[in-house]
């Protein structure tokens, strides 16, 4: 099946079950740009680093925190934001910062990043749900 029809079919069925949000974790393919002009600022997605820095292609899991460390950084956080054509590139809703220590490797960055993740990804939906963060 090709990836226009399998986009087309995935299309119908969000606007048959009349999807408003969609929210993206550990997606790691590029969204059909058919779903994504469809879904216009109604797409969100978390990245495990600050963004615009550490993202792009292959910026994911312990890649980020690895690019990160070797950067020399003294913080680090997640991002959460709109999906658009181009990866990590979407309009920026919330950042949340940690600090990056002398001691941190890339797992225990990992780590640290992962908390903030869990704490605000839910917060930032429960915001949308509400109308405090506009969407559409």
């Amino acid at each position: 099946m090709s990836d226009n029809v399998y986009a087309n079919l995935f299309l119908d069925k969000l606007k048959l079950l009349k999807i408003d949000l969609i929210v993206l974790a550990g997606y790691m393919k590029m969204l059909d740009p058919v779903i994504v002009r469809a879904y216009h600022n109604r797409i969100i997605n978390i990245h495990p680093a600050l963004l615009p820095s550490f993202g792009g292609e292959g910026m994911y899991g312990i890649n980020v925190h690895k690019a990160v460390l070797d950067a020399g950084v003294k913080v680090s956080g997640v991002t959460i934001h709109f999906v658009n054509e181009n990866y990590d590139e979407g309009k920026i809703i919330f950042q949340k910062c940690v600090e990056v220590d002398d001691d941190d490797d890339e797992y225990s960055l990992q780590k640290k990043v992962l908390v903030l993740e869990h704490k605000y990804y839910s917060h930032v939906i429960s915001e949308i749900e509400k109308g405090i963060i506009k969407i559409g």
